[in-house]
């Protein structure tokens, strides 16, 4: 009998909080949740960076929800966190 790899790694969810919620209905399999950080984190950079393209600013307040399969939330990652403004 083969396990798949889905009944090997835990699915998590990423939910945009931003100037409207993107819930995330899909998930992606992650083998733990600091692997989930950084996918939320790269995730977070990646939408930072087309705000600042499309408007010219910034928001640092918005962030991705980490939730699990039972809708837990496990952690947020505010692009505040993942960004460094310099000047």
């Amino acid at each position: 009998m083969r396990l798949s790899a889905r009944a090997l790694m835990p699915r998590f969810y990423f939910h945009l909080r931003n100037d409207m919620d993107v819930p995330d209905d899909e998930g992606k399999d992650l083998p733990n949740l600091e692997a989930a950080l950084e996918q939320a984190a790269s995730e977070a950079r990646k939408l930072a960076g087309e705000v600042v393209k499309e408007n010219g600013r910034i928001t640092l307040s918005h962030r991705i929800d980490i939730e699990d399969d039972q809708h837990n939330l496990l952690a947020s990652v505010s692009v505040r966190d993942v960004v460094r403004v310099e000047s």
